[in-house]
This record gives structure tokens, sequence and C-alpha cells, in this order.
């Protein structure tokens, strides 16, 4: 009775170490890369006041249809979604 039970705990314990334990020190430390490869490249994304100089030479016509259309709200979509799907495919994890 005692060998079952220490095979059945052995069992057990080879499990939680091998999927558990190590998926989490992995996601652990995939999340601080992450975060701090985050916090240096940060500062060197463009910002709302540097592009302002980029959208100056659009005349009011072309500015009507860019409202209509919400262009405001879908550029910043639309390029997080493809910064997202990158950064996505580059983890050997997920991707």
């Amino acid at each position: 009775m005692f060998g079952i039970v220490l095979s059945a705990l052995n069992s057990v314990l080879a499990w939680l170490v091998r999927s558990v334990l190590v998926k989490f020190a992995v996601y652990f430390a995939l999340y601080f890369v992450v975060s701090d490869i985050l916090a240096i490249l940060t500062p060197l994304l463009p910002t709302a006041s540097s592009l302002g100089g980029a959208f100056a030479g659009i005349g009011s016509g072309v500015w009507y249809f860019l409202d209509v259309f919400q262009f405001s709200v879908g550029l910043p979509a639309v390029l997080s979604a493809a910064g997202l799907r990158f950064i996505i495919r580059r983890l050997p994890v997920v991707g």
C-alpha cells in the first residue's frame, strides 16, 4: 500500500515540476524580459507632437473625409494591431 501511495505522490510531483513549475518560470522570465525591453523602447517611439508636422500639409477637403471615416480612431488601431502581431510572431512560445 505504501508503494502505491509513494508512486502516486512521485507521479504528481514529477508532473508538477515538469509542467507547472517550468512553465511558470519560463513565462515569468518572458514577462520581465518583455517589460524591460518595452521600458527601453518606449522613449524611442514617436509622440503625437512629433507627428503633427507630418499632417500639417493635408488640406481641409482631405481632413473632412478623414474625419468622416474616423481616421483618428482607425489608424492607431491598425498600427497597434500590426505591432502586436509583429511581437506575437517573434515570441518562440506563442507564435
